[in-house]
């Protein structure tokens, strides 16, 4: 009986140290730069395998997904999509916990999707919220265990391009 309950507490501590944090933030902390008051909502799909999908985004949002043990290198990560949705689990949330498992903090950016009824400039809005994810990690980098240095970015489909757009 002794053995059981050791290898539970065992088991249980374990999993709490190999654990992750998740934590979401607004990317702006008032109103969305070049943003129209609009009547459209964000939509989320959630697809017959599972996936999620998310279009019509209003307020850009930065998911951050800190490993157990931090090695100090970050990637933001800007899922695909078309510029017409966001293909937020399988290129964004998988791949933040797969960069997790080698000690990198993984960032998802979920970034306003081209659209004249919610922005001004609609070839803008995508690009500033990547600028903006660049930003709030190089500035709060320091206070959650990263090196300024040392901050990626990266996309898939229209992300890559959002990534490299940024980049540049």
């Amino acid at each position: 009986m002794r053995i059981k309950i050791l290898y539970l507490v065992f088991i249980f501590f374990s999993n709490a140290v190999l654990a992750q944090t998740v934590t979401e933030m607004n990317l702006y902390p008032g109103a969305v730069p070049g943003s129209i008051q609009s009547m459209v909502k964000e939509r989320t799909i959630v697809l017959a395998n599972g996936g999620i999908r998310i279009s019509s985004v209003i307020n850009p949002t930065l998911k951050k997904y800190s490993p157990a043990k931090l090695n100090g290198t970050s990637v933001i990560i800007c899922p695909g999509g078309g510029y017409t949705r966001l293909s937020i689990d399988h290129e964004g949330e998988d791949v933040a916990k797969a960069l997790n498992e080698i000690g990198i903090t993984g960032f998802v950016l979920k970034y306003r999707l081209p659209n004249d009824s919610i922005m001004i400039d609609k070839t803008m809005g995508p690009l500033q919220d990547a600028q903006e994810a660049i930003r709030t990690v190089r500035k709060q980098a320091v206070a959650w265990g990263l090196n300024p240095a040392k901050i990626g970015i990266m996309g898939f489909s229209a992300g890559g391009h959002l990534a490299a757009t940024a980049a540049t």
